[in-house]
């Protein structure tokens, strides 16, 4: 397989991926392009090797650089801005987790947290109503410390203590 070919093939795959995920197929898109380019690149050459209008592009600029996950740099010479992604599997893969759970599971948690104190008059409705968001709230109360001990986590401590759990 040719270059190009592999290329285009890996940006095509990582919009799919990202789409399964719930994320925009573009922003994706955009996004492999940036981790496996050698240099930071400009809107104009992310619309010309995507074949997607400026909008689009600087949308999904724009959503990855909340994400956290690409940064604006400076090219000595140049007046456009400038975009590179985060090279480090690692450190991608803990701020995609930080962002889903500010964006995800903090606020149900919130929620959880409000309605678990709710009262009434005792019917089957309302302890049943207080049976699935007790056990709710204590899944994402789970998973939420799952995820801060992975955000917070070195590489080899995470694979290591995941190997020994699944011994």
């Amino acid at each position: 397989m040719k270059y190009q070919e592999a290329k285009d093939e890996l940006i095509q795959a990582w919009g799919n991926l990202g789409y399964s995920w719930g994320l925009n197929k573009t922003m994706a898109q955009v996004h492999a392009l940036l981790m496996i380019s050698t240099r930071p690149m400009s809107t104009e050459e992310i619309m010309q090797e995507l074949s997607i209008s400026r909008g689009n592009a600087n949308m999904n600029i724009r959503a990855l650089l909340d994400w956290g996950i690409i940064e604006r740099v400076s090219v000595p010479g140049e007046r456009r801005e400038y975009f590179k992604s985060e090279k480090d599997v690692w450190a991608l893969a803990r701020q995609v987790a930080r962002e889903r759970r500010k964006r995800e599971l903090e606020p149900i948690l919130k929620v959880l947290r409000k309605v678990n104190d709710v009262s009434g008059d005792g019917s089957e409705e309302l302890k049943e109503f207080k049976r699935v968001t007790r056990d709710l709230k204590n899944f994402a109360e789970k998973s939420d410390g799952l995820l801060e001990t992975f955000i917070r986590s070195e590489e080899n401590w995470f694979w290591n203590t995941l190997m020994k759990i699944m011994k």
